[in-house]
C-alpha cells in the first residue's frame, strides 16, 4: 500500500507545487452503491485534494488536473490476550480503507462569486484492510500488517458550484467554497469488511473477502484556492 499512497501524494505534490494555478481539498463522504452496498451497508468518510494546471477562463473554460481522495469504509477494535505473556493484552485495531487517484477533467465556463461547473475523473483506486496492534498500557504501536488488498479501475462524473469567499490575498487570486457531488463506477474488487476476518485461535486467522464492483456515490465540501 504504502508504494502507492506516496507515488500519488508525490505526484500530487508536484502539480500543485510546480504548475498548479488551482489548488483545493476538503471532506469527502462516501455512500456504497449497488452490489458494494449490499456487502458493506454503511457509509464512509475521508478527505480529498485536487489540483489543476491552469485555472477556467471564458477564453478556456475547462482545465486538467490529479484528484485523489483517502476513504475509511470501516473499522474495529478488539482487545485481545497477548499470546505468550500472561495477563497482558493488545488492542488490535482493523481499518479498511481506499486510497483514490483520478485524472480530473473539469468545465467551468462561468465567472462571478458563484461558479457552478461539471467533471469527469478516470484513474484507479486501491482498496485495502490493515491491522495494527498496540499495547493497551501506552497505546504504542508494535506492528501492522495489510491482511487484504486490491486494485480497480475507477471512473466516473460529477458537479458541484464554487463560493467566493476571498479576493486578492497576496498571491491569492481567488479562495472558493467546493460543494460537489459525484457518482464514481468502480470495477470488481476483493476487500474485507469488519466482519470478515474470524480468529480462530491465537495462530489461527480465517479470512472470508468479497468480490464485486466498487461503485461510489460521493459528496465534498471544502475550498479551492486560484492563484
Amino acid at each position: 500500500m504504502s508504494k502507492f499512497y506516496f507515488t500519488f501524494l508525490f505526484i500530487l505534490l508536484i502539480l500543485t507545487s510546480v504548475g498548479a494555478q488551482t489548488v483545493g481539498g476538503g471532506l469527502i463522504f462516501a455512500s456504497p452503491q449497488g452490489e458494494f452496498r449490499s456487502n458493506l451497508d454503511r457509509d464512509g468518510f475521508g478527505f480529498q485534494l485536487q489540483g489543476t494546471l491552469w485555472t477556467p477562463s471564458v477564453e478556456r473554460p475547462f482545465t486538467l488536473g490529479l484528484d485523489a481522495s483517502y476513504i475509511i469504509y470501516g473499522m474495529k477494535t478488539e482487545t485481545r490476550p497477548w499470546y505468550g505473556f500472561p495477563e497482558s493484552d493488545l488492542n488490535v485495531t482493523r481499518t479498511n480503507s481506499i486510497v483514490n487517484l483520478h485524472m480530473l477533467f473539469q468545465v467551468s465556463p462561468f465567472t462571478g462569486p458563484v461558479q457552478p461547473y461539471i467533471e469527469g475523473l478516470f484513474g484507479g483506486a486501491y482498496i485495502f484492510t490493515l491491522s495494527e496492534v498496540k499495547s493497551t498500557n501506552n497505546d504504542e504501536s508494535l506492528f501492522s500488517k495489510t491482511n487484504l488488498d486490491d486494485f480497480t479501475w475507477s471512473y466516473g462524473a460529477g458537479g458541484g458550484v464554487l463560493i467566493q469567499v476571498a479576493q486578492d490575498k497576496g498571491s491569492l487570486s481567488t479562495l472558493f467554497l467546493d460543494f460537489k457531488v459525484r457518482y464514481m463506477n468502480g470495477t470488481q474488487a476483493e476487500y474485507l469488511t469488519e466482519n470478515d476476518i474470524v480468529v480462530v485461535s491465537p495462530t489461527q486467522v480465517n479470512y472470508y473477502p468479497r468480490k464485486s464492483k466498487t461503485d461510489l456515490l460521493t459528496f465534498q465540501i471544502g475550498v479551492v484556492a486560484y492563484f
